[in-house]
């Protein structure tokens, strides 16, 4: 089907099964990069299962007492070695996906909103990135305060699979906790959100950061959790800034379209015009 021009089509409408349409063949080319991507994780996977491991380790040589992963089933290697390399190309691919996400959202943009929107989604990337950072770096802490509750003469086999899904997900978390900001402007870009909407939501936003902190840092040292906390809530109140101001630009944009409209509807008609239409009935 042809796309249209927004000249033709200024509001860049497009139907239902457009948007499926659309959005199924970015999820294709997503999960095909992310497939092809999980490819080189597989050759990845050694080192990366022995820089996830070493806080086990770490902790069976600090504390001395037994600190081990444990693969119960015959498969639970091999389904643990497919969920890693998973893993991995969803993060080396990252570029496609971020990339399609925002190819998916920009026609329903102007011009200018483009160009506006497009520094902001372009930071999408590296801030995903950073996330990941900071909690690879909070990893070994998370493990070792949360395996400390472990009663004394007691041992910590961990299963393989539940110790990969809690690192799995204490990553993804705050990588994509660092991209909402971004996709909080995204959607008011659309016209979807307002800031003022997402403003109102700034007490549960700080009580979900807390707590995220709390659980990735939690050790006895504040200055840990405020490290992980600043950044976040620096990112959301800068995207609500944005927000806000990119919905005045767009009210008062409406509110010249609106009255031009309404000169228009309110000017007399002439009598010439008058005198024509006299002639036409007639």
């Amino acid at each position: 089907m042809a796309k249209q021009s927004r000249k033709s089509n200024p509001q860049a409408q497009m139907a239902l099964k457009e948007h499926l349409r659309e959005f199924r063949n970015r999820l294709i080319k997503s999960a095909i990069a992310t497939l092809l991507c999980a490819v080189g994780g597989f050759f990845l996977y050694y080192p990366v299962m022995e820089a996830i491991t070493d806080p086990i380790h770490q902790i069976a040589q600090e504390q001395n007492r037994n600190a081990t992963i444990n693969f119960s089933g015959v498969a639970s290697s091999f389904d643990i070695l497919v969920q890693v390399s998973l893993s991995i190309g969803l993060v080396l691919a990252s570029p496609i996906w971020l990339y399609q996400l925002w190819a998916f959202i920009m026609p329903a943009l102007h011009k200018r909103e483009k160009l506006y929107a497009f520094g902001f989604v372009g930071a999408a990337l590296p801030l995903f990135l950073l996330g990941l950072w900071i909690a690879w770096i909070c990893m070994p802490t998370a493990v070792y305060t949360l395996t400390m509750f472990t009663p004394e003469d007691q041992a910590n086999f961990i299963e393989a699979k539940t110790y990969i899904n809690f690192v799995v997900r204490l990553l993804l978390s705050f990588a994509i906790a660092f991209v909402i900001p971004v996709a909080l402007v995204a959607v008011n870009m659309m016209g979807l959100l307002r800031g003022r909407t997402i403003l109102k939501s700034w007490r549960w936003v700080v009580v979900l950061v807390a707590l995220l902190a709390a659980i990735t840092a939690p050790g006895t040292d504040v200055l840990t959790m405020f490290y992980l906390m600043a950044p976040l809530l620096v990112l959301f109140f800068v995207a609500v800034v944005i927000c806000l101001l990119n919905d005045k630009r767009r009210d008062k944009r409406e509110a010249k379209i609106a009255e031009g409209e309404g000169a228009g509807a309110d000017q007399a008609t002439s009598s010439s015009a008058l005198e024509d239409l006299g002639r036409d009935k007639a």
